[in-house]
């Protein structure tokens, strides 16, 4: 019977097995996103968000306990300072895993694993995608000037919106 052996082991023994998730920790902290098999990243999630958790309490004791596991003294104070000030208020679930296909010569299906709240860039490229639309090259022609038309009003106005907020949000700061 399989009582109480929930966790993949991974086809590794426990002492291979404990210190790969904590240098896999380690690195998903330092560097913020890593790439990894799918079966390894979901160990890492069970792994890493209760030491996120801890992190949100900064206290000697929560300390011990991550560096513990970690043992690495730089990504415990990358962990603390850092990431439990991003992650404060979110109840759980501070990591990301995204399905990125199958590796070459094994067919081991492969993965991101990311912090959830350090996907700016993730983000802004996904953004800059437009619609592009196909017309006739006579048709082309006429649009072409009444689109630049409308988009230059739209561009003074973006423009002028930023400048007109940035002295509001100066003034306060030099009150301080």
């Amino acid at each position: 019977m399989r009582h109480n052996k929930k966790f993949n082991h991974l086809s590794r023994t426990a002492s291979h097995r404990q210190a790969m998730l904590a240098n896999m920790a380690i690195s998903l902290i330092m560097h913020k996103r890593i790439t990894t098999t799918l079966a390894k990243a979901k160990a890492l999630k069970k792994y890493v968000e209760p030491m996120i958790t801890r992190s949100k309490d900064d206290t000697t004791n929560s300390r011990r306990v991550v560096f513990r596991n970690l043992q690495d003294k730089y990504a415990v104070t990358e962990l603390f300072k850092e990431i439990s000030v991003k992650v404060g208020d979110r109840p759980g679930g501070y990591t990301r895993i995204i399905k990125t296909g199958f590796r070459q010569g094994d067919n081991a299906q492969m993965c991101f694993i990311e912090l959830v709240d350090y996907d700016e860039n993730m983000a802004k490229t996904a953004a800059k995608k437009t619609r592009t639309r196909r017309s006739k090259k006579s048709g082309a022609k006429a649009e072409a000037p009444a689109a630049a038309e409308t988009a230059a009003p739209e561009a003074a106005a973006e423009t002028a919106a930023p400048a007109a907020e940035a002295p509001a949000t100066e003034e306060p700061a030099k009150a301080e």
